[in-house]
């Protein structure tokens, strides 16, 4: 009975306890604290990729390029009306669908679409290195996009007119679908790999659109 009274009120061992409980907590919150920061860049390299595609989009030729023939207007000559059409081209169907008046049928290009995704990036993979002198695309800013994450549409907001040379001017959003943040260390913890990234979209004026250099 001494013995195990002894045992009862014995406190060697319980500093080797706290400690060990205190440096798991600790390295939770700084693996934590780091993966955090990582997704931040994920956020803000997604928001950057977004902003990039929608630029390359307004100056090089549409995705379905028979958009330059979309419009109709009630007297040639008239601005394009608001809604005419709503072309969305998404690259996980390879497919552009339209709605509104003033659709002609539009088929995926998936030069034009590359075009946006990899810049002016030629070669092997999905997201091939830039030479001197070319401009980046999407990938270049986020490397875990792939062509399914994004969708292109070219929406008539009443700009342009019917007649003109090229084509109505469309409003150009580019966004992004199916992402989710990506976490090293708390990504079997508490479901973290599930959290989805918000639809990140940057918005564009069209402009005279051509697949050459500006």
């Amino acid at each position: 009975m001494r013995t195990l009274a002894r045992f009862r009120i014995d406190e060697a061992g319980a500093v080797m306890v706290e400690a060990t409980i205190s440096m798991v907590l600790l390295l939770v919150l700084t693996l934590g604290f780091v993966d955090f920061g990582y997704a931040w860049y994920q956020w803000n390299a997604a928001a950057k990729a977004v902003e990039i595609g929608a630029r390359m989009a307004s100056i090089s030729t549409p995705v379905a390029p028979q958009i330059t023939g979309a419009g109709v207007a009630t007297i040639p000559g008239n601005p394009v009306p608001v809604g005419n059409y709503d072309y969305t081209c998404n690259g996980a169907t390879s497919a552009c669908t339209c709605v509104g008046s003033g659709c002609v049928a539009g088929t995926f290009t998936p030069a034009n679409f590359n075009r946006v995704f990899r810049g002016d990036a030629v070669g092997v993979g999905t997201c091939p290195a830039l030479a001197a002198g070319q401009r980046p695309g999407m990938c270049h800013f986020f490397s875990r996009l792939q062509p399914s994450n994004i969708i292109i549409k070219y929406t008539a907001t009443g700009l342009g007119y019917q007649t003109r040379a090229s084509g109505s001017v469309p409003t150009i959003t580019v966004s992004l679908q199916n992402m989710s943040f990506q976490f090293f260390f708390l990504s079997g913890l508490l479901g973290f790999n599930n959290i989805a990234m918000p639809s990140m979209l940057s918005t564009v004026t069209g402009e005279d659109m051509k697949s050459t250099a500006p």
